[in-house]
């Protein structure tokens, strides 16, 4: 199918085949306006390796008192220069737009930058030394927008741009990834109307039924790929479509949308790596790789964060061996995103259906515990159930009985070096690389429970931190950054080389990594346990013409009996 035909049969499947021929024109213009301003690079082979990781954080995760307000992303640049340097190779600055809440993610105009945070030429900047990831939030806006306040006075741009909403209709088969009201009433110069409002009455919906919102999401895109992003993050983007009568989630059209995006990003930026967010149930989840190679091109592993918290807190491997063991082998060229924490929660309804009911409970009592809160969302019944976690992955390691510093860390970075095993891109959360305690405080004094996750750092704290050999967060940074800097030496750890999920008992958590060209395999084992253990050699499947293995997170050779034996959550990397 040539090119046209394939944008065709996009809008034709969006809106209807009248539109289709006004939508080929208009995105020959969007196309014509940003072509010349692109800059594509040379393509590797491969769009990712094992040398690949992606750090998380927010433009304004450091702060320097002695230093002005405005260069929060200079301030950061150098901190990723003397601190971090190439143990990632890519950077997702989270929305760093004019925003009135959510943590930017409500965003008031796409295409500036935080005043307080610098300007694109410092976004350009960080380009020039990592990729750089950005959030096209996509399925609302702020009603502090430009757009939203021409929706009330009934002015273009804008004045078709939400979804009105008689308040009779019945909606209640909506899908609610939150607990608050659907609907919200504005006062326009039309009257009093109900917009959509998904995640709050903060953030309003945009009708992507209008071709018109959908150009100005298209043009946004190209913007931000023109001033140096290289990873676009379709954020919400599984609530896109709204039908009433049906769920509003995953609808045939929203697929459509994201199949238009990547098929726009292999014609004019086939550098660009297309992400989608959909915190939802695995399954789910993956569809948005579609046929694997005509929707994004990676999905985050949203099982994984709290698969692997249940299993290190309960030293049972139970449920997160029998979910991996299941997983699917994705297209070449398709990637999950494996993370343990963002600057969200630790998403709960990916553990839809993995673990018994009695354990989900288990897991919320765990993070009460540990002064941790939750989240809710709302039901088609009108109830209420556990949307997310809200505690930093750190201290959900933490053990409430004791203040043993030693074995929180021994859990934590056990939990980091399996996520760093599994097949895929790792993503790390700042506050997972300096070991971030609970903010519990700004919690609880803004009412915003995903503030216990977001602290910011003031900057010569964090140094000083990281200086002193005996603080937990120079201790955890300096072993992080050791095990991706062995990561990314060994290509059995690609993106695209097998995974084999090996049980060994609940006590461990075993994976076998080959890579493509068979050169080396790599066997990850760790102990789960607060308990020496130890695991039979027939149970491994190693070589029997060798006796002894390098593990190469340690660099010391192991297995020179029968037996592999495991300090208390340890993890060793077997290379052979």
């Amino acid at each position: 199918m040539d090119l046209r035909s394939k944008f065709s049969t996009h809008f034709r499947n969006i809106y209807n085949k009248d539109k289709v021929e006004e939508c080929l024109d208009r995105l020959q213009k969007l196309i014509d306006k940003y072509e010349s301003k692109i800059d594509v690079p040379e393509q590797t082979e491969d769009k990712w390796t094992e040398k690949d990781s992606i750090l998380i954080t927010y433009g304004d995760v450091l702060r320097d008192l002695n230093r002005p307000a405005e260069c929060r992303l200079k301030i950061l640049e150098e901190f990723l220069d003397e601190y971090v340097g190439d143990s990632v190779t890519s950077v997702h600055i989270l929305p760093f737009f004019p925003s009135s809440s959510d943590g930017g993610f409500s965003v008031i105009n796409y295409k500036k930058v935080r005043e307080d945070l610098g300007s694109w030429e410092n976004i350009k900047d960080l380009a020039g030394k990592y990729r750089i990831m950005g959030d096209l939030v996509i399925n609302h806006t702020s009603r502090y927008s430009d757009w939203f306040q021409n929706f009330k006075e009934e002015e273009e741009p804008g004045k078709n741009y939400f979804i009105d909403v008689n308040p009779d209709l019945d909606i209640s088969q909506v899908t609610r990834p939150r607990n608050s009201p659907l609907l919200t009433p504005v006062q326009t110069d039309n009257g009093n109307r109900c917009v959509w409002t998904t995640f709050s009455e903060d953030q309003v919906d945009v009708d992507f039924r209008n071709p018109d919102v959908l150009f100005e999401y298209l043009d946004i895109f190209l913007f931000y790929i023109s001033q140096g992003i290289q990873i676009v993050r379709l954020d919400a983007i599984a609530y896109l479509w709204k039908k009433i009568g049906t769920n509003c989630i995953h609808l045939p059209e929203t697929h459509e949308v994201v199949k238009l995006f990547r098929t726009l990003v292999d014609t004019v930026a086939p550098h660009v790596t297309l992400v989608t967010e959909t915190n939802v149930p695995h399954e789910e989840n993956i569809s948005y790789f579609g046929s694997g190679d005509d929707e994004a091109h990676m999905v985050y592993q949203f099982s994984l964060p709290p698969l692997l918290l249940h299993a290190i807190l309960t030293q049972n491997t139970e449920y997160l061996t029998d979910w991996a063991s299941r997983l699917e082998g994705v297209k070449e060229g398709c990637y999950f995103m494996n993370f343990t924490a963002s600057h969200d929660g630790i998403g709960v309804r990916p553990l839809e259906g993995l673990v018994p009911d009695e354990e989900f409970d288990y897991m919320m009592e765990a993070v009460y515990k540990r002064e941790g809160f939750i989240s809710y969302k709302k039901n088609k019944d009108g109830s209420e159930s556990p949307y997310e976690l809200n505690i930093t992955y750190f201290d959900a390691f933490a053990d409430p009985e004791s203040e043993d510093d030693k074995m929180q860390v021994k859990r934590y970075l056990c939990s980091q070096a399996i996520m760093l095993s599994f097949k895929g891109v790792p993503g790390i959360y700042f506050h997972n690389l300096t070991a971030t305690k609970n903010n519990t405080g700004e919690a609880l004094s803004t009412g915003h429970k995903r503030a216990i996750n977001r602290m910011q750092w003031e900057y010569q704290e964090l140094v000083d931190k990281l200086e002193d050999e005996l603080t937990t967060t120079h201790q955890v940074m300096k072993k992080y950054e050791d095990m991706l800097e062995i990561r990314a030496k060994h290509p059995a750890f690609h993106p695209d080389a097998p995974q084999e999920i090996i049980d060994c008992g609940s006590d461990f958590f075993v994976l076998k990594r080959t890579a493509l060209d068979k050169s080396e395999s790599i066997l990850a084992i760790s102990n789960v346990t607060d308990q020496q253990q130890a695991v039979n050699r027939d149970e491994l499947p190693l070589p029997s013409s060798e006796d002894t293995f390098v593990d190469v997170l340690e660099g010391g050779e192991r297995l020179k009996r029968e037996k592999l034996i495991l300090e208390p959550f340890e993890t060793v990397w077997l290379c052979y």
